[in-house]
């Protein structure tokens, strides 16, 4: 609660340094290529259809080529991991927030036998100061909109970065927004463990060259760290986080063996 309510107290400070922040920053589209692919032999039964949907990280938004994108590059990175042939499709939309997700993109998507779906999504809620309680409906009625059409997938959460650290964002605008980038991700982290989703960390690194030339979304170097993070993740190898007996209803810890 103390965080939220300083967040609000410096909002002010939010709006006026966004105002100028919203005229300089370059609005990127997505990049060309196709959006769905296939790593192995064509001929061959994917063993792995990975689905990647969100916000215009979900959709290679930063990168020039669709093949330095996250899905592309998490999708190869399985592939090569796992050898099994793995056929994957990205589903983005530039600005979406979590009920956006909910309500207009998942109920569009051809409901093929996805095995793996990677949900990327929060920076948005975040940057929109949505309140917590809107994120909560949002993001959990997603994870279930999910879970209903896709009841066999793995889901991992990959939830937003560290704000204080992305370039285009001035100092008072990250500290903010980070406040809420917390309380988003402890909040997320709990509706997926009570939901059936896996939540990932976030990023244990953020780098000047892991972001594009607009400061914000991610480079291909930054697509291609992000989906080495997420790997493991996703193939089911990293330990789970577990809510913590004894504290908050939003706090988490990881499990010894995961730090």
């Amino acid at each position: 609660m103390a965080k939220a309510l300083l967040s609000w107290l410096m909002f002010p400070i939010y709006v006026w340094q966004g105002i100028g922040l919203r005229r300089r920053i370059e609005r990127m589209r997505p990049p060309e290529g196709p959006s769905s692919g296939c790593f192995g032999r064509d001929e061959a039964p994917a063993g792995i259809r990975l689905l990647v949907v969100g916000d215009s990280s979900a959709a290679g938004v930063g990168v020039e080529r669709m093949d330095d994108s996250l899905a592309v590059r998490l999708a190869e990175r399985l592939h090569a991991v796992t050898g099994l042939t793995v056929a994957w499709r990205a589903v983005g939309a530039n600005g979406a927030v979590s009920s956006e997700l909910r309500d207009h993109v998942v109920p569009n998507i051809a409901r093929e036998a996805y095995t793996h779906i990677l949900l990327s999504v929060g920076t948005n809620d975040v940057k929109n100061f949505h309140s917590l309680r809107r994120f909560k409906k949002g993001f959990g009625g997603l994870i279930y909109a999910l879970r209903a059409r896709w009841p066999d997938a793995r889901i991992v959460w990959s939830p937003p970065v560290d704000m204080r650290r992305v370039p285009a964002l001035p100092r008072g605008i990250g500290a903010v927004l980070e406040m809420r980038a917390q309380m988003v991700r402890r909040l997320g982290t709990r509706l997926c463990l009570e939901r059936g989703a896996i939540p990932s960390t976030t990023l244990p690194r953020v780098e000047p060259a892991g972001f594009s030339r607009d400061g914000f979304h991610a480079s291909a170097e930054g697509a291609a760290y992000c989906a080495g993070h997420l790997l493991s993740y996703v193939m089911g190898d990293h330990p789970p986080l577990q809510l913590a007996s004894g504290h908050g209803a939003g706090s988490a810890v990881h499990s010894p063996s995961s730090s």
